[in-house]
């Protein structure tokens, strides 16, 4: 071994002059050295992503080429004539597309109601409400502006006609087309102005020369801004998600994986997969990997029922724990969502006038129309056992006023093997109660009409109204009941690297604190499995600590007594 005395007089001088030439040439060599080690670091990385199957095939569409186009719509005749009406285009639209229309009509999207309830009472246009806006019937004017269809005013509208299909809403690509909020689903026929926005008359020759496949920005013109504007109602879904960062949602992200709805919300004959919450969704837990024609409306879909790399302990959850309870750790990230609504403070006039008033996030905290209003950001949602199933109250439903309704509430349990822990916007509000027969009451909202609330103010009229054109029994007596509706949180994923960690879930003041029926470790205690423990542990002590006394007395007596 050399010391500094024999290195100072034992290297001769051409050594020095090697070492001085190799000391210069150093920062060259590590360079060299960086490059394959930066780009086998990059190969790390890249493997790092694509270890688990969903991410290598959320890889793959990144790096295919664009879907390819079989028709360029500019070309066809049936598309260049002068069209005076939005029923004139889609008569030209279905001059080739002659199955279309059919298609639609057996859709949600276009009955309002769930296709699984053969009552018909689940859905818009059921007997089903909720706490913001309340119910469709009496209100259509409105509320159909985000219909697939043209003309929906009223209960008359003919669900038959082929021509009332609005084939533009959903594959317009030019950006211009958009309905008027009043019309029923109608465009305006001139510049018109509604609340802060100009409506003009769309192009139709321009829009329908140039559809495509539907993208985000055709589903959010109603998904995005339900409940009356963005982020409104779901709190997962608002205009954030046109161009959303990876942290916001790692599968649409617009510089990565970049999916359109409809890569996950798979389509057939215009029946786009979806939940109307009627049956269990996960009865069917297959991926693409076992069968390439389910429907990919799953996380289990693309990611199968491990996801994570073998060992990995968070694949032991994925059977009680749904994969969006740890990947989207809030909602409403971005943009703010309304958390609760007050029906029972509408009505206050200043000056004689109704009048709004601005609360945080620039969002309205009153409005004279609509009551009260709490909005929020960065929501942690809150967590039922979910085997898919929503049971919901509807009109003819009795409640108990003396607690909040529960207009409608996630079916599951922890002895249900369909159940998974699942996260949920919480919608809370205070609305109209019949006060003798217990029920639910729809009022009428919009319209011309001395009955409408939105045009005189008075309860007493909008409610009787209301339960007459529902055709139900209304005894005169009203009061505001609390109410909560539940909204299942299934987008805003985000990445590995932002998702939860262990000690969120697993801690006495954990997001899991409220939910009881089950032993969760570092959640929950035990007297007497903590006394076992302990038993065990200091058992443990006072066997290792004996076992060193007595190997220190063998060793001793056999040296004679000496240690």
């Amino acid at each position: 071994m050399l010391n500094k005395r024999t290195f100072a007089t034992d290297v001769s001088p051409g050594r020095v002059r090697f070492g001085a030439a190799l000391a210069a040439l150093l920062p060259l060599l590590v360079l060299l050295a960086a490059a394959p080690a930066a780009a086998l670091a990059a190969a790390g990385e890249e493997a790092e992503e694509t270890k688990t199957y969903g991410a290598a095939e959320a890889k793959k569409v990144v790096a295919a080429p664009k879907r390819w186009i079989t028709a360029d719509h500019s070309k066809f005749e049936a598309l260049k004539k002068e069209f005076k009406a939005p029923e004139e285009v889609t008569e030209a639209c279905l001059s080739c597309h002659n199955e279309a229309a059919l298609q639609i009509h057996k859709t949600i999207h276009w009955t309002w109601k769930c296709p699984a309830d053969p009552e018909g009472k689940m859905g818009k246009y059921g007997t089903t409400l909720n706490n913001f806006c309340v119910a469709v019937p009496s209100n259509e004017p409105r509320c159909t502006s985000c219909h697939a269809g043209y003309g929906f005013k009223d209960k008359t509208f003919d669900f038959s006609r082929q021509d009332k299909v609005d084939c533009l809403v959903c594959h317009d690509t030019t950006g211009t087309y958009k309905k008027f909020p009043t019309m029923a689903g109608y465009p305006v026929g001139e510049p018109t102005k509604f609340g802060k926005a100009t409506f003009y008359p769309p192009d139709y020759n321009r829009v329908a020369q140039g559809v495509g496949r539907p993208d985000r920005k055709n589903c959010g013109e109603c998904h995005f801004y339900g409940g009356g504007g963005d982020g409104v109602k779901h709190g997962d879904l608002d205009s954030s998600l046109l161009q959303p960062s990876r942290d916001l949602d790692v599968h649409m992200n617009a510089e990565g994986a970049n999916f359109d709805c409809v890569r996950c919300h798979t389509t057939e004959a215009h029946a786009i997969a979806g939940r109307c919450y009627k049956k269990p969704a996960a009865t069917d837990r297959r991926s693409l990997i076992q069968d390439d024609r389910i429907k990919r409306i799953t996380c289990e879909s693309c990611h199968t029922a491990a996801p994570h790399e073998p060992g990995h302990k968070a694949n032991d959850h994925t059977d009680k724990v749904a994969c969006q309870s740890c990947h989207i750790p809030a909602f409403a990230r971005v943009k703010p969502t309304k958390m609760y609504w007050d029906w029972s403070q509408a009505g206050r006039k200043k000056d004689g006038k109704p009048y709004v008033e601005e609360g945080p996030y620039e969002r309205h905290s009153y409005d004279s129309k609509k009551g009260a209003f709490r909005w929020e950001k960065d929501v942690t949602p809150e967590y039922f056992w979910f085997n898919g199933t929503i049971l919901y109250t509807t009109l003819e439903d009795a409640v108990d006023p003396s607690a909040p309704v529960r207009l409608n509430r996630p079916m599951g349990a922890r002895a249900d093997e369909h159940s998974r822990i699942y996260p949920f916007k919480v919608h809370r509000g205070r609305q109209p109660y019949d006060k003798v027969n217990k029920t639910m009451l729809v009022p009428h909202l919009f319209g011309k009409d001395a009955a409408a609330y939105w045009k005189n103010y008075e309860w007493g009229p909008a409610l009787k109204a209301g339960m007459e054109y529902v055709g139900l029994p209304y005894s005169g007596e009203f009061g505001f009941v609390d109410t909560e509706y539940h909204y299942p949180t299934t987008h805003m994923v985000a990445p590995k690297d932002k998702a939860l960690a262990c000690a969120e879930c697993h801690s006495h003041s954990g997001r899991m604190a409220a939910l009881a029926g089950f032993y969760m470790p570092g959640r929950d205690s035990s007297t007497g499995l903590d006394a076992f423990g302990w038993i065990l542990v200091f058992g443990s002590l006072a066997g290792v600590l004996g076992h060193g006394l007595l190997r220190f007395f063998v060793r001793r007596n056999a040296n004679g007594g000496r240690s």
